[in-house]
């Protein structure tokens, strides 16, 4: 029977963990949102924003904010070069969908051998010391790491609905991703809602990347464990379900911090298998939740 401090603590260590979960999985919706492609290849966008921000801030020195910079420019450069001289060039030949998952994980591939050529394949972290100094609250341990992880995670999924929901380029955002076509006609610049859509997505990721840097190391092939744990997120949280997928991605950083109660350490990996062979099989278009009978509008009666 576990006592009540270390439910807190395992909860707790969950939820500041799951902040990196959360960014990334709602990246990889987004994009499927609104490109309508499974964007393997953000796995190695992943690498590519923290080897950039290993470089400029571990060998170069640089301060943090001109790193997370320089990890985001070389992250939506490399996005959208994606975008233009991949996608666009299968959208203009009318491609089968399958072309487009075939290109992203080979993009996807390509840039976990280019990385391991380049850096090696030791583990290495965006950070020098990675105990992060530690308060005991009410006996919970809480680090300084968990507390700007979570603000951070707040500020940029805060800012992602505002532009979602509050701005005319989110408005277009969701109009392409309904019907591009209809869009068109309507004079909506497809083509640069796609490009915005992938440099939102890349902020999103250098985020999430920076996050996780400062509390473990990587090596070039750990993006693809990653992903897989977005794409799970992206499944349970609905087709497209931007918000949805965050929500599922917290609780499956909740679920893997709770196993470790009754699954050794060296197993976890097996759980994300697990759960996307489940995924799968019982919730091929997520989980639907009914809102409580209150919330709901009652419909108007006939006369």
């Amino acid at each position: 029977m576990v006592d009540l401090q270390t439910f807190l603590q395992i909860l707790w260590t969950g939820l500041a963990t799951a902040t990196y979960g959360v960014l990334l999985a709602a990246a990889f919706s987004l994009v499927l949102k609104v490109v309508k492609v499974w964007n393997f290849a953000q796995a190695g966008m992943m690498g590519i924003a923290f080897y950039t921000m290993y470089l400029t801030l571990y060998r170069f020195g640089w301060p943090a904010p001109l790193g997370i910079a320089a990890g985001l420019a070389v992250t939506i450069a490399a996005a959208l070069a994606m975008e233009v001289f991949g996608l666009q060039t299968f959208r203009r030949r009318n491609s089968p969908p399958l072309t487009y998952f075939i290109f992203t994980l080979v993009v996807s591939e390509f840039m976990q051998y280019l990385l391991a050529m380049l850096f090696g394949t030791e583990p290495v972290s965006l950070s020098r010391n990675l105990m992060s100094p530690s308060m005991i609250v009410g006996g919970i341990v809480i680090s300084h790491w968990d507390i700007r992880a979570m603000c951070t995670a707040v500020v940029v999924m805060g800012a992602l609905y505002v532009v979602l929901n509050r701005t005319r380029q989110g408005q277009f955002m969701v109009a392409v991703a309904d019907n591009p076509h209809l869009s068109r006609l309507y004079g909506i610049n497809v083509r640069s809602v796609y490009a915005l859509t992938f440099v939102i997505a890349s902020a999103l990721v250098c985020a999430g990347m920076y996050l996780f840097g400062t509390r473990a190391s990587m090596v070039p092939n750990t993006p693809l464990e990653m992903m897989l744990f977005a794409v799970i997120a992206a499944l349970l949280g609905g087709m497209g379900n931007v918000f949805g997928a965050a929500v599922a991605a917290m609780f499956l950083a909740l679920l893997r911090a709770f196993s470790i109660l009754v699954i050794p350490s060296a197993w976890q990996g097996l759980i994300l298998y697990a759960l996307l062979f489940i995924t799968i099989l019982a919730f091929p278009q997520g989980v639907k939740l009914r809102r409580p009978a209150f919330l709901r509008k009652k419909a108007p009666q006939s006369v």
